[in-house]
């Protein structure tokens, strides 16, 4: 399989979840990430689900976040440039959903990429070398570049690894862990 295969099944496969199952499978994920040696860090970036594509609910997360006192990251997108602004997530931190119906912040306190210790990332498939298949737009492979070569990238699925698919990219940036429902899958 190819990239742009992987993306149809995985979207397939996503859609046919009810809410209830996208509900369990996402505290499931929550829960597990307990168990990650990550939570020692300051600065957490963590994407707002876009429930209209049934994404992993990463609401649990930003309550595990906001009870460890971290310091919690979401961005805004620049689909011209591809780029990411991060934001530091406050009581005061307002919303708004972009064209695509990814929840983004109005705006705020800004924080670099350099600062970031552990990010959580959004995609659709896997597979059990960390490499990942996103939406295709490259906004994460270029975010995930900018980031220091130690910061954390935990992947989350609602499903287990993938079959190898036949182009990856030198590019693409691979993941430490991912994180399903059943398991952890860890690349280091």
């Amino acid at each position: 399989m190819n990239k742009k295969e992987l993306r149809v099944k995985y979207k397939a496969l996503r859609n046919s979840l009810s809410a209830d199952e996208i509900e369990d499978k996402s505290i499931d994920i929550a829960n597990r990430l307990l168990q990650l040696p990550v939570w020692d860090k300051i600065y957490y970036h963590i994407f707002l689900s876009i429930a209209e594509h049934n994404e992993v609910d990463t609401e649990p997360i930003l309550h595990m976040l906001s009870g460890k006192d971290k310091e919690i990251l979401v961005s805004k997108s620049d689909f011209e440039t591809r780029d990411m602004t991060h934001f530091l997530l406050t009581d005061n931190t307002k919303f708004k959903k972009n064209d695509y119906h990814i929840p983004e912040p109005v705006d705020g306190i800004t924080v670099p990429s350099e600062k970031i210790d552990v990010v959580f990332v959004p995609l659709l498939a896997f597979d059990t070398s960390g490499n990942r298949v996103g939406y295709g737009k490259g906004f994460y492979d270029k975010f995930l570049s900018g980031c220091r070569p130690d910061a954390i990238k935990v992947g989350l699925s609602f499903f287990e690894a993938a079959e190898t698919w036949e182009d990856v990219f030198d590019g693409d940036v691979k993941l430490d862990y991912c994180v399903t429902p059943l398991r952890i899958y860890d690349f280091n």
